[in-house]
């Protein structure tokens, strides 16, 4: 078995030898080893069609929802293989939070932080639905802003105000690790520092795995990061390492503007 690019003691997502096709013998990701480390940001970088979303939407096993996607290989959350893991316990656990805002629109923002809840039929009384939604917001630093209008309907809110909606609700679960596809490509430049400032303090309390196209964000925020192209993981490290002292030339090609 190949060993990551690099070793990471006691990892809380060790992937291996993972590789995902959407058509017969065309990989979106090719055999790719690499081990999270705990409470800290990953960053995953790398030009359109590299592979960066295929691979965390594996993280948490989406790509079961489309049957013709092949995946091969293995994923383990603090060493227990996700495959052996429901859905429901297995997105407890990990949590996701797409490119655009998706709040559900016919729901509150009450609604909408318990959302995952309600959906996989789980009852809670309401002192602790309270709670859960409280702290949920607070942890986004949504809940000044929105604490007066729980029972309205979300479309009034921001862009940056709904992202940060669409964080708490995945956080709601208490999740181990948070996974984010571009999750301020969307928004405007003061909305979008809201949302790295919030994802600097929430890896206090959870493992967060961030792709991104703004090299300057990877740099800015990530402990972390992964160069990832043709579905292939060329180079990870601390992104300290990786932005001022690249080890393959397909990185530096990338991170001095040569394309992508």
């Amino acid at each position: 078995m190949d060993k990551p690019i690099i070793e990471i003691k006691n990892p809380i997502l060790r992937i291996q030898n993972l590789s995902v096709s959407y058509e017969k013998d065309k990989y979106a990701i090719a055999d790719v080893s690499v081990d999270i480390k705990k409470n800290l940001i990953t960053a995953i970088m790398g030009p359109s069609g590299c592979g960066k979303s295929s691979l965390i939407r594996a993280m948490n096993r989406m790509h079961e929802l489309y049957p013709q996607i092949e995946t091969k290989g293995k994923i383990f959350l603090n060493e227990k293989d996700i495959s052996k893991l429901s859905n429901i316990e297995l997105r407890r656990k990990i949590g996701m939070v797409f490119q655009s805002p998706n709040p559900f629109p016919s729901m509150s923002i009450y609604d909408n932080v318990i959302a995952g809840y309600k959906l996989n039929g789980i009852r809670q009384k309401k002192a602790k639905r309270d709670d859960i939604v409280e702290k949920s917001l607070k942890d986004v630093a949504l809940w000044t802003e929105v604490k007066d209008a729980l029972y309205k309907k979300g479309n009034f809110l921001s862009g940056g105000q709904q992202q940060r909606l669409c964080i708490a609700r995945a956080l709601a679960f208490q999740p181990d690790v948070i996974l984010l596809d571009e999750p301020a490509s969307a928004l405007d430049p003061v909305s979008t520092s809201k949302i790295e400032n919030l994802l600097v303090k929430l890896k206090k309390e959870y493992t967060i795995v961030l792709v991104t196209h703004n090299m300057a964000q990877a740099a800015r925020i990530s402990d972390y990061s992964m160069f990832m192209y043709l579905g292939e993981l060329v180079e990870y490290g601390k992104t300290k390492d990786l932005f001022t002292n690249p080890t393959d030339k397909r990185t530096e090609e990338y991170l001095t503007g040569k394309f992508g």
